[in-house]
C-alpha cells in the first residue's frame, strides 16, 4: 500500500473519530481503513490506535505520529500546489514602481511588450524617485538605482545605471570645451532637483568623489526639460545615458569630461521572498531581467 496514502487514512480515523466515518469521507471501505492502519502499525512496531467497540483513540506513540503526519501531509500538499501554479498561466494585478527617468525611457517601452507577451496580466506602474516601502505601499517589485540598504529583500540585477556629461555643439562653440572639472565654474550648469533638493547647486561630484563647483544658470526637477534647455544650447548637462544616447550618437549634444564622470550605479529589482511560487511577479522578473542583462 502506498505509505502516504495510508498517512492520510490514519489522520481522517484519527480526525473523524472512527474507522467507518474515515471511511465515509475518503470514499473507500471501513475494512480498507483497517488494512491501512495495520500496515502502519506493522511498519511503526508499535500499536497506534487503542480500540474500543465505539471509538478509536491514539495510544501516546499514535499522537506524535498524528501530529507528525499532518505535518508531512502539508507539505506534500504544498509541493503539488506549487507545481500547479507553476503551470497555470501568469495573469492577475502587478504593481511596479521604478525612477522617473529609467522607468519613462526604458521599463515604459518593455511594459509594452510584456502586456503584449502575457495578456492575462495587468500592470500598474508608478514612476517615482521616492523609495517606496513595498509592504506599506502595496507595490509586488520595485527597481532601485544605488545601494540595496534592506536585507530583507530579494534583489535581482540589472543593467547598470550610466551618466554622461554633455553640451550642444552650439555652446561649446561659444563657451570653449572645458577639460577639467575646474573649468566648470566659467560655464552655465543645468541642474536637476532631486527630491525638491537643490543637490548638484553645491558642485560637480567627479569620479573620484571630488566636489568641483559650478553655476547654476537653470534648474529644474525634470529631466527632459533639462535636456530641452542642453539642446537649445543653454548650458552643460549631467543626466543618465538612457536618458542622452540617442542626442549624442546623433551629435545633437556632445560628450564632454568623459575622464571624470562617476562610475555606472547598480540597479535591482527588489521584491519580497515568498516560498510559494508566484508565477505572474517572476514573469515578469525575467522578462525584464533577459531584456536588461
Amino acid at each position: 500500500m502506498d505509505r502516504l496514502r495510508s498517512m492520510e487514512v490514519y489522520v481522517a480515523v484519527i480526525e473523524r473519530g472512527g474507522f467507518a466515518a474515515a471511511a465515509g469521507v475518503l470514499g473507500i471501505s471501513a475494512v480498507m481503513v483497517g488494512k491501512h492502519v495495520r500496515q502502519l502499525e506493522e511498519r511503526l512496531g508499535t500499536r497506534l490506535l487503542e480500540r474500543t467497540t465505539r471509538r478509536q483513540r491514539p495510544t501516546p506513540a499514535g499522537e506524535a505520529f498524528y501530529g507528525d503526519c499532518r505535518k508531512v501531509l502539508e507539505q506534500v500538499r504544498a509541493a503539488e500546489a506549487g507545481v500547479e501554479s507553476l503551470q497555470a498561466a501568469p495573469r492577475g494585478l502587478l504593481r511596479l514602481s521604478a525612477p522617473v527617468t529609467l522607468g519613462q525611457m526604458v521599463i515604459a517601452p518593455l511594459l509594452a511588450a510584456y502586456l503584449a507577451a502575457y495578456p492575462q496580466v495587468q500592470v500598474e506602474l508608478m514612476l517615482s524617485n521616492r523609495r517606496i516601502d513595498l509592504i506599506e505601499d502595496g507595490f509586488d517589485l520595485a527597481i532601485r538605482i544605488g545601494p540595496l540598504g534592506e536585507a530583507n529583500l530579494v534583489a535581482r540585477p540589472l543593467r547598470q545605471y550610466g551618466f554622461a556629461v554633455c553640451a550642444a555643439p552650439a555652446y561649446l562653440a561659444r563657451h570653449g570645451t572645458p577639460d577639467h572639472p575646474s573649468e566648470l565654474i566659467h560655464h552655465h550648469w543645468l541642474t536637476h532637483f532631486l527630491q525638491g533638493e537643490r543637490n548638484e547647486r553645491t558642485g560637480f561630484i567627479d569620479g573620484n568623489g571630488d566636489t568641483w563647483p559650478v553655476q547654476s544658470r537653470y534648474a529644474s526637477n525634470d529631466s527632459h526639460a533639462l535636456r530641452q534647455a542642453a539642446l537649445a544650447g543653454h548650458g552643460i548637462l549631467r543626466q543618465p545615458q538612457v536618458l542622452l544616447e540617442d542626442d549624442l550618437a546623433t551629435g545633437r549634444l556632445q560628450a564632454i569630461l568623459a575622464d571624470y564622470v562617476p562610475a555606472p550605479l547598480p540597479v535591482h529589482l527588489v521584491y519580497l521572498p515568498d516560498p510559494r511560487p508566484r508565477p505572474k511577479l517572476h514573469s515578469l522578473i525575467d522578462f525584464l531581467q533577459q531584456a536588461l542583462r
